[in-house]
């Protein structure tokens, strides 16, 4: 666990480091590019509902299941940390949630290393920036402005304006949410219905879906640019999951228990 601990932190570090100090790559513009004349406009998804529930659902959905399947579990060898006894279904619990946090910090770490590194405008970046360039002047046309002072005094949307590609919230959305369809298909095996597992991934995948496209509607992404997003999210989610994530083995006798029974079970 310390060395999880570690290796999360090696990777979570530099996205801090990122965030508090990072300086994107200052590249210039074209006074007639229409594709950042656009108008700001607050998001639909803000960051705090993004992180919010990209983190708690696949937690609490993840934990609930664990502890469905596993609560009565005792085979197997015994987890003991401080001298007391781990339920199985904590520890898979933390196996799983872990996967997955690292998953997150993996794909987070790869978005930003492309937005400081690229540092593309968003297309509202004229409305924000109001840059002290004539752009009617003769001299100013077709000509690529790369030295210029912004009359914006915002700080905070100074430094985003030059984070467009990729998306952070389609990368992140689309990751956490693929990954929480993936380990729906493979855990939730409750018999009571063939259509509940599926109708629980269509809802999470749309949640996923309407993020990316609500950042081309709310003017802070090019399309190009969800469309980065939306392929690293989806690269972690089938990589971690395929690769990293092995579900608790639970041995033939107690495996059949479990399919002879639907789930949830009620409590004797």
């Amino acid at each position: 666990m310390i060395i999880d601990v570690i290796v999360l932190c090696t990777v979570g570090i530099p996205i801090f480091l990122f965030y508090f100090i990072g300086s994107a790559n200052e590249r210039g513009f074209f006074c007639d590019d229409e594709s950042l004349k656009y108008s700001f406009k607050n998001s639909t998804i803000t960051s705090g509902v993004l992180y919010g529930v990209g983190y708690s659902l696949p937690i609490f959905i993840m934990c609930l299941t664990e502890w469905i399947r596993l609560r009565d579990y005792k085979g197997g060898e015994q987890r003991v940390i401080l001298g007391l006894e781990i339920p199985a279904w904590v520890w898979e619990s933390y196996r799983c949630v872990g996967v997955f946090l690292f998953g997150c910090a993996c794909q987070q770490l790869t978005t930003d290393i492309a937005k400081y590194t690229v540092g593309r405008l968003r297309p509202h970046f004229f409305e924000v920036c109001n840059p002290t360039i004539d752009c009617s002047l003769p001299e100013n046309q077709n000509r690529y402005i790369e030295t210029f002072t912004c009359l914006g005094t915002n700080k905070k949307f100074l430094k985003e304006m030059r984070l467009s590609f990729p998306s952070g919230h389609s990368s992140f959305s689309v990751f956490a949410m693929v990954f929480l369809a993936l380990y729906l298909q493979t855990r939730f095996t409750w018999k009571g219905s063939k259509l509940l597992r599926h109708i629980m991934q269509l809802i999470v995948i749309m949640m996923a879906w309407y993020t990316c496209l609500s950042r081309v509607s709310d003017n802070k992404h090019h399309w190009g640019d969800v469309l980065g997003g939306f392929l690293i999210g989806f690269f972690y989610a089938i990589t971690v999951f395929a690769y990293l994530y092995k579900p608790l083995s639970l041995g033939t006798r107690y495996s059949a228990l479990m399919e002879s029974q639907p789930l949830p079970r009620p409590i004797q």
